[in-house]
């Protein structure tokens, strides 16, 4: 699990050098930042310390906690390179100058330990040239780790290898990379911008320059460059406002300096007088005074502006019209359209599909490489070749040919064929013999997505299913819509739980969704109470509870293993399990309050018992209370699984994986632990403060108020949550059972749901994704 990897140093404290130290501190691993001499300045490590006091402050966060940043170790080149002596790898990060990276390797192999591994983070610079010089000991040595930024949320690492490099060192590299990092690692040939660098950037001229010819606006180019090829929402000129327009020249330089003569990127590049001026007005982007994009805040307001591409004069943005039949989710009809848009998509997918195609096996040994550095690098949801499956092999082929244009051999070779097919349970891919082989996951990795194609569900309804995993573990999987919360979800648990009592050891409640569950349905919630279904909406609070209890009671151990957002219900069900095994990027919260509620279903019980017996809670009913108070009045939402454990979502010995695609094996593994004499837990009996402890909850709310930070209806909601976690009326001597503490619960839920203020919240939050302040 990369344990030979203790410490790591990273030279370059420019944004990406300190962004990937930050994760490796992340990992729990001590990381040095070295960096040159500041110009001026008593302290000669400044340029350091100020990029790590940056990040420090950096949103989205670099940093999953405060315990990393003082995993990070600041120097200077000058006085503290002899230190790498000390650590297992070495990261170069510097400016992507040729004669300044040799300069630094030659001080570099006087001083590193033997089998020390030295890395680079080059974009362009190939590996031959960047150790002409060096001996055969630091050949076996280095290799190429190209990361992608912002190092702690872009899982794509590109790593290349050179002939002399040694192959363990490598996959030490590779393991640690992938298991202590969270990256996928894709193996990259060493040829000029990899692959992601290289497929992205051909795509993004190839796509200016056909919304320039076809006279497109860029709202337009989005459009159709964007949701229908499974590019983000950002599209294309979205995406090159967000990377930053300054880049665009940049790496055009660096691919035509280094690309072999007659790549078709050369094509694609010509003058643009627009981008021109833009960048030397500031123009670059987000990062800038604006981009192909802006908001216009003249007059006190917010208008979203965007620029026209002929004229290079903004004017408010216009949303096209949606796209014609089915343009919109079939590649094949977008470009056959007759238009414009037909054009466009054809004139973008045909050369970025075709140029992809011929890179293998120059860039790249096989498909899946490509497509999963797309898919990483570039956030697109299909590859490359899965593209080529959508619109079809063969008809690709055709239509190349007819036009006169070259066929890439690989797609000549697949003929009618797909590159990705499903035989007996198993997904593989067509490889460059023609043949097609078995896609093989790293040790370690088990996903649903291979379970679900090789087996059948032992129970499915519409919002959830469960599936046998192996091992004598059952995984409960959520299917709705963000994974929302509903009956059906409950009908099944209920379902689940003695299925798995008489048939399996554990279970492990885990989806591969981008997002572990966003929590209870709204809009259902909504239209029950624009009907004023209050019978059906209490059955379905006292349902959730009851799912949920059977699941912390039950004679079986279950792990929840959250990813993304695990907010409201889908906090509530982890914090009934009996342990967590969380990715680290998880952002837990019961954050019912946003839209006029109260956790309904056992969360503010679970949270406070969590309190209580954390260590270092202080003794007595008011510190677990007011903890839990602050958190739910506040919609807390943790930043990362590390800052969820701070806010007792999870517990100290909950675990954290990294790599989002170990996440189940993880939870299975940390089930299965738990199996050997297994007991469930005991029902917890609260002290709690009773009438007495509102008074201190409930002012502060007030406090709030008067400085204009909480709303009139937050003190209502205040009030609510006070009663609740509080006791109710019980007396501070009494003893408050766990379903007390859910009736109290209940009853709080319903009296908010009658309220025409909590209404209004949900309504806003299902049109607007935020929250109302009313």
């Amino acid at each position: 699990m990369g344990e030979t990897i203790r410490k790591v140093c990273v030279i370059g404290a420019g944004t990406m050098g300190a962004g990937i130290a930050a994760q490796i501190a992340n990992a729990g691993v001590p990381v040095l930042l070295l960096d040159i001499l500041p110009k001026d300045g008593a302290d000669r490590d400044a340029v350091a310390k100020n990029a790590v006091a940056r990040l420090a402050k950096a949103q989205p966060a670099a940093f999953m906690s405060p315990a990393a940043i003082k995993l990070v170790e600041t120097g200077n080149l000058e006085d503290h390179l002899d230190r790498i002596a000390t650590c297992d790898w070495v990261i170069e990060a510097i400016i992507e100058r040729l004669d300044l990276k040799q300069a630094l390797y030659a001080r570099i192999e006087a001083i590193k330990r033997p089998g020390t591994a030295i890395s680079s983070n080059t974009s362009t610079i190939p590996l031959d040239r960047l150790i002409e010089g060096r001996g055969e000991a630091f050949a076996r040595d280095f290799l190429i780790t190209h990361f992608f930024n912002p190092p702690r949320y872009m899982r794509l690492l590109e790593v290349v290898g050179g002939p002399a490099t040694d192959a363990a060192l490598l996959a030490r590299v590779s393991d640690f990379a992938d298991r202590a990092l969270g990256k996928t690692v894709v193996r990259a040939k060493d040829t000029p911008g990899f692959i992601a660098n290289r497929v992205g950037t051909y795509w993004l001229s190839v796509a200016v320059n056909a919304a320039m010819d076809l006279g497109l606006t860029v709202e337009e180019a989005d459009q159709i460059g964007g949701k229908p090829m499974g590019v983000p929402k950002t599209g294309i000129f979205g995406l090159i406002d967000l990377v930053g327009i300054d880049l665009m020249p940049l790496l055009a330089r660096s691919l035509t300096e280094t690309l072999p003569k007659g790549d078709p990127y050369f094509d694609t590049v010509r003058p643009l007088p627009l981008v021109d001026r833009m960048i030397a007005e500031g123009l670059t982007g987000r990062k800038g005074k604006g981009g192909f994009y802006r908001l216009d805040r003249s007059g006190g307001g917010k208008v979203k502006q965007a620029i026209d591409l002929a004229s290079g004069a903004y004017r408010a943005e216009a949303r096209p019209p949606r796209l014609p039949g089915a343009a919109e989710r079939d590649l094949a009809a977008l470009v056959a359209l007759p238009d414009k848009a037909g054009a466009f998509a054809w004139t973008v997918l045909s050369q970025v599909l075709g140029y992809a195609a011929a890179l293998v096996p120059e860039a790249a040994a096989d498909i899946v490489a490509v497509d999963t550095a797309m898919r990483l690098g570039y956030n697109w949801k299909f590859g490359p070749f899965e593209l080529i499956d959508r619109l079809g092999p063969g008809r690709l082929a055709a239509r190349l040919r007819a036009e006169g244009r070259p066929v890439p051999p690989l797609l000549d070779l697949a003929g009618d064929r797909p590159f990705y097919r499903v035989a007996d349970g198993e997904r593989a891919y067509l490889g460059v013999d023609g043949a097609y082989h078995p896609i093989v996951r790293p040790e370690g990795v088990l996903l649903l997505e291979d379970v679900k194609r090789a087996s059948a569900p032992l129970l499915k309804n519409g919002s959830a299913a469960l599936w046998d995993v192996g091992d004598g573990v059952a995984c409960l999987e959520f299917t709705g819509k963000m994974n929302a919360l509903d009956g059906d979800v409950m009908a099944l648990i209920n379902q689940t739980v003695p299925l798995v009592q008489s048939r399996f050891k554990a279970l492990v409640v885990y989806n591969e969704g981008s997002n572990f569950s966003a929590g209870a349905n709204l809009g259902l919630a909504l239209f029950a109470l624009n009907i004023a279904a209050w019978g059906e909406i209490e059955k379905l609070i006292a349902g959730g509870q009851q799912a949920y209890k059977a699941l912390k009671y039950a004679p079986f151990p279950v792990v929840a293993a959250p990813a993304g957002m695990a907010l409201g219900g889908g906090c509530e069900i982890c914090l009934h399990a009996d342990a967590i095994q969380a990715h680290a990027e998880t952002y837990m919260g019961l954050v019912e309050v946003g839209v006029g509620l109260i956790p309904g279903w056992g969360g503010c019980g679970e949270l406070i018992d969590r309190i209580v017996k954390a260590p270092g809670t202080p003794k007595g009913p008011m510190p677990a209370v007011a903890k839990a108070f602050e958190t739910i009045s506040t919609a807390t939402v943790s930043k990362s699984a590390a800052e969820a454990k701070a806010l007792h979502f999870l517990r100290r010995d909950d675990g954290i994986t990294m790599n989002r695609d170990r996440l189940l094996a993880d939870a299975k593994a940390k089930a299965l632990a738990l199996v050997p004499g297994y007991a469930p837990p005991p029902a917890p009996e609260f002290r709690l403060p009773g009438a007495g402890g509102r008074v201190p909850l409930t002012g502060a709310v007030r406090d709030f108020q008067k400085k204009g930070l909480a709303t009139a209806y937050d003190g209502v909601m205040g009030g609510e949550l006070a009663l609740v976690l509080t006791g109710g009326d019980a007396d501070l001597v009494d003893v408050v059972t766990e379903q007390q503490l859910l009736t109290l619960e209940r009853a709080a839920f319903m009296r908010r749901v009658r309220d025409p203020r909590t209404i209004a919240r949900v309504e806003t939050m299902l049109e607007t994704g935020k929250p109302l302040r009313n």
